[in-house]
Parts: C-alpha cells; sequence; structure tokens
C-alpha cells in the first residue's frame, strides 16, 4: 500500500472551530438534554462567530458529555456522525466540494486537516497491486480509550457523509472495525451501506479506486484556489493564537501536572498576569482550563500504565487527598480513575 499524502496532523490536539461542538449541543438538545448540561457555564453566544475556537480537550469534554448524558453506544455515535454536513466545515468545506475530483478533495482535507473535527487521524492508502483499491483508516492510537470507539464511529460516519455530499454515488465496497461485533448492525448498514466485519486489525473503509477520478458535479478551480488561500490564512491564525495556550502547558507538564498558579507561570513568559489571561482567553481557553487539560493528560498516562495507584496519582498531580482527584477526575471524563483503569487496561495500543 502506498499513501495518498501524509495528513498535516498526526495527533488530534489542536484547535478548532466551533461549529461542531454547537452541532453536537444541538444534537443534545434534539435528545431532550439541555445544551448546557453538556457545557456548563458557557452561553451558545460566545461560541457563535467565524473567528472563535476551542481547544481540542474543550470538544473532546462535550463528546464526553454526549456519551454520558444521551448514551455512548453505536447508534449514537453514527447517528452524531451523519449530522456532519459538508457544510458544517466552513471554508474547507466549501473548498473540498469545489475540487475537480475526489482525490483533490482527499489531498486538500489531508493538507488541512488541522481545520477539520476529527479525533481519529485519517490515512488514504492506494495499492498499487492487480487488484486496486483505496484504503481509508482511522487512526485511534491516541484517542482516549474511554472514547476511542465512539470517535471511531463519528468521526468515520462523518466523513462517509461528508463524501457522499461531495460525490453522492460513492459508497464503500468494504468496511472493517477493530472492535467486537455490537448486538445489531442495523445502524452500521444504514449509515454505510454495507455490512461491517468486526476484530480486524484496523478501522478501515475500502473504495472503487474509479471514484477518485471522477469529477466532483460543483467543481470549480478558481474557487479551490480562493479557499486554498483563505485556509491558509486560517491555520496560521489559529496556530499563532495557540501558541500562547502550548507555552503554558510545556510549563504545566515540568511542573508534573503541579499548579504553580497563573501568577508564576506569567513571571516564567514574563508577560503580566492580565496579559496572559487576555492571549489566552483570545485563544479560546483559560489558564484553569489548561491546568486541567494538563493534570487530566498526566492522570491518563499515569493510569494507563497500571504500575500506580489512584493515590499515588493524585499525589503526583499536587492532590492534598485522593477524594479531591477522583472528584476532578470524574467531571473530565464521566469516569472514575479505576473505572479508567480497568477499561483502558486491555486495550493494546498499536504502534505508529
Amino acid at each position: 500500500m502506498a499513501e495518498l499524502a501524509a495528513p498535516a496532523v498526526r495527533d488530534w490536539d489542536f484547535p478548532r472551530g466551533t461549529a461542531s461542538v454547537l452541532l453536537m449541543l444541538g444534537f443534545a438538545e434534539d435528545h431532550g438534554v439541555p445544551a448546557g448540561t453538556l457545557l456548563p457555564g458557557t452561553p451558545r453566544e460566545a461560541l457563535t462567530g467565524p473567528d472563535r475556537q476551542v481547544d481540542a480537550r474543550q470538544e473532546l469534554a462535550v463528546v464526553r458529555a454526549v456519551a454520558t448524558h444521551i448514551g455512548g453506544g453505536d447508534d449514537i455515535a453514527l447517528e452524531l456522525g451523519r449530522r456532519y454536513r459538508v457544510t458544517t466545515f466552513g471554508i474547507f468545506g466549501f473548498a473540498c466540494i469545489s475540487s475537480p475530483t475526489m482525490r483533490d478533495a482527499m489531498l486538500f482535507a489531508l493538507r488541512y486537516l488541522d481545520l477539520s473535527f476529527t479525533f481519529c487521524i485519517p490515512h488514504v492508502e492506494l495499492d498499487v497491486g492487480d487488484t486496486g483499491g483505496i484504503s481509508l483508516v482511522l487512526d485511534d492510537s491516541r484517542v482516549p480509550a474511554d472514547v476511542a470507539r465512539f470517535l471511531v464511529l463519528r468521526d468515520l460516519a462523518a466523513i462517509h457523509t461528508v463524501m457522499r455530499d461531495l460525490l453522492p454515488g460513492i459508497s464503500p465496497r468494504g468496511l472493517e472495525f477493530r472492535h467486537s461485533a455490537p448486538a445489531s448492525t442495523k445502524s452500521y448498514v444504514d449509515t454505510f451501506g454495507v455490512e461491517p466485519g468486526f476484530g480486524a486489525e484496523r478501522h478501515r473503509a475500502s473504495f472503487d479506486p474509479a471514484f477518485l477520478t471522477m469529477p466532483l458535479p460543483q467543481a470549480n478551480e478558481q474557487t479551490v484556489a480562493l479557499c486554498a488561500a483563505q485556509c491558509e490564512a486560517l491555520v496560521a491564525r489559529r496556530r499563532e493564537r495557540s501558541g500562547i495556550s502550548q507555552l503554558v502547558r510545556e510549563r504545566l507538564v515540568r511542573l508534573g501536572g503541579v499548579d504553580a498558579g497563573m501568577d508564576e507561570i506569567a513571571r516564567q513568559l514574563t508577560v503580566s498576569p492580565r496579559t496572559l489571561r487576555r492571549r489566552l482567553t483570545d485563544a479560546g481557553t483559560g489558564y484553569r482550563q489548561l491546568v486541567d487539560e494538563v493534570r487530566q493528560t498526566l492522570a491518563e498516562e499515569m493510569l494507563d500504565t497500571g504500575a500506580l495507584s489512584v493515590e499515588d496519582v493524585a499525589l503526583r498531580l499536587g492532590y492534598a487527598e485522593a477524594s479531591s482527584f477522583i472528584y476532578a477526575f470524574k467531571r473530565w471524563t464521566g469516569t472514575t480513575p479505576a473505572a479508567y483503569a480497568r477499561r483502558s487496561a486491555p486495550r493494546a495500543r498499536p504502534g505508529r
């Protein structure tokens, strides 16, 4: 297999627009769950606007809230994925739909993958042998174990829905997942049009290679060129705005997740606390959110090893009592540290 092109990002932790979070809030309301339950303390108006962005872990928290309050089953994940249409992605989606062929659209999507909302990183592989074929492989090796299955299904359903927006006649000729089979595969067949296999080595959808060269109905090369320029500028702005967040994260990681206080972090970055607060707000996050994100990441990594007790993890993160850590971890993930450790222990994390 030869890869069509390398994706622009190899990890899900990149800043995003707010369209996906807003879509999930609407999805929750359609299921009778108030939007405030998914994102407490943040009014919807704060997420509205073309230049608004959120940190990936903020969106991940909303995903976990959907799974907790609506359901984390396969049917819900696939239904949510089908809500993502090409228009959900703004200028990025408009560029894809204006591309000359599906191959061009795929190349554009991989080049600007950090303008998407994916958590599972897609790889497009071409079979150069006699049989031919295209394989869309989703890498979930870095996705938190408690939501990995949910996000594989949401992301692949979203990708498939967008591909059908671009080229209505496209459909997979094969579909397989690493996870175990559900009691019913009806929602899979309703979403993808084929009966999937389970217990495979990879999450993979295969397509007829003839789809690659088919012209897209709304192709317009001038529009693609204009969209590409706007996407390039948007990516640059997001990376610039998110730079301060990464600097704060790096310092918190060096401290092992122990909260030194915003004044101390600002001193290390040679800015005033007020300036740091403003710049983090501009980047769509805040100091307390970053502390929680770093602590959650470190906690998950330590629990994944199985070598440390919950009390040991709490102590290393600077909590005076394990009960405070347990409460915080449940707020972050919707589950307790002990339950997370039990779920992640049997899950093999394949090498990259």
